[in-house]
């Protein structure tokens, strides 16, 4: 049976320090940050599959970073590979940075520093193991992390099925089918590794995903800021204003369209969640908005009531 960690009892003013232990615990000590202020709901369910960990891992925006003084801390080095399965998540190790998608996953060594970005609502399956379990070459190594593999063909689509599959029927194996099982994942991963070092180039470049995700990730943060702008946004990712609206119009939205829909989706969940605790004009002026009036305008367009008609309905549920 999985051994389930979750916040969802929790308060959410105690929810970052208890979910920050858990996922350290987990897998690797981390660095972990929240980009709410009141965080959502996390969940880890973790099981064991002979030598290899799997948990399926779902919770709100946030940033994983792995810092020097976390490696000191380990005696030993493990490998995670991830699948995605809801929301986006940017990787960025050696170098490289990398936007996983649903369907896609990637791998990261605890040996190196790392960093993992993960903009909005999220959940994947991690497979982590040793990294003496992996007979590769530090070269090969280092050219398989941080590098994103659609689970559509060849390897890649084979190394995703079987790993999807061990993950659902994991808690149907004992240990004796359990151990094999594990040795067969990682026989796929060095297949998957030889096949990559004959095909793969030079270094994958900084993408407009990338961009995008690491510009969500900052307004994330600054919602509550009235003064974020398209300048401010820019200048925190040393990208141009031009090219920061660009890569949002790749995604069918502008950035002030984006910064709207996060600041009402939260005022939305916070007249829900308290009900008589704040004013509306409060709860607006937490996320940023200035004006009352075109807080007001704006969630009716968007919810087909007026803030204080939201709250009554809520309230009354």
């Amino acid at each position: 049976m999985p051994v389930v960690r979750s916040t969802a009892a929790l308060v959410p003013a105690e929810r970052h320090a208890y979910w920050h232990d858990v996922v350290s615990n987990t897998f690797i000590p981390l660095d972990v940050a929240l980009h709410e202020r009141e965080p959502a709901e996390g969940v880890i369910a973790s099981r064991r599959v002979g030598f290899l960990q799997i948990a399926e891992v779902g919770a709100g925006p946030q940033t994983v970073t792995r810092r020097r003084r976390d490696i000191a801390r380990d005696g030993e080095e493990w490998l995670t590979l991830t699948v995605q399965q809801r929301g986006r998540a940017l990787l960025e190790q050696d170098g490289r940075n990398v936007v996983v998608g649903p369907g896609e996953f990637a791998l990261s060594d605890s040996g190196r520093v790392f960093r993992k970005v993960l903009p909005e609502d999220f959940s994947f399956l991690a497979f982590h193991l040793p990294r003496a379990r992996l007979p590769l070459p530090e070269r090969e190594l280092r050219e398989l992390v941080a590098t994103v593999f659609p689970a559509e063909h060849g390897v890649a689509a084979l190394v995703f099925g079987y790993l999807t599959r061990l993950a659902r029927q994991a808690d149907e194996l004992d240990d004796d089918t359990a151990r094999p099982l594990a040795d067969v994942a990682v026989d796929l991963l060095a297949v998957l590794a030889r096949e990559h070092a004959g095909r793969s180039g030079s270094e994958v470049p900084e993408s407009p995903h990338a961009v995008l995700a690491l510009a969500q990730e900052y307004i994330l943060g600054h919602l509550h800021d009235p003064r974020l702008s398209p300048e401010s946004i820019a200048a925190a990712q040393r990208v141009s204003v031009r090219y920061l609206h660009k890569v949002f119009e790749r995604e069918g939205t502008t950035v002030g369209r984006w910064i709207l829909r996060q600041r009402l989706e939260r005022c939305r969940r916070d007249l829900t969640r308290e009900p008589a605790a704040r004013t509306v004009a409060a709860v607006a002026r937490r996320w940023g908005f200035v004006s009352p009036s075109h807080f007001s305008r704006a969630f009716r367009t968007a919810y087909g009531m007026a803030p204080r008609e939201w709250r009554a309905t809520r309230a009354d549920a």
